[in-house]
């Protein structure tokens, strides 16, 4: 693995724990996939920085007890900004 793809994975980590932002948010900003962030988290940062990998894994684990919460709230915003244009 190249140091740039480990300081790449670290970055990542630091960022997303920082801000508390989903795996789609952080590949949106660094302007990468969001297979290579995953890959990069779950695979790439548990060689580099064991403590961090740990972090991000927990964080995670929340994001995806959470994402069908997002994804309700996301579509009940849809159907409430259309509803207007029905009338």
């Amino acid at each position: 693995m190249t140091d740039d793809m480990e300081r790449r994975a670290c970055d990542l980590a630091v960022y997303i724990i920082e801000n508390r932002t989903t795996i789609r948010a952080t590949a949106k900003r660094f302007g990468i996939s969001k297979s290579t962030v995953h890959k990069d988290l779950t695979q790439r940062l548990k060689h580099c920085d064991t403590e961090l990998y740990l972090q991000v894994k927990a964080l995670l684990e929340v994001n995806k007890a959470e994402r069908h919460i997002r994804g309700g709230l996301a579509t009940k915003q849809k159907y409430k900004n259309t509803a207007g244009d029905r009338r």
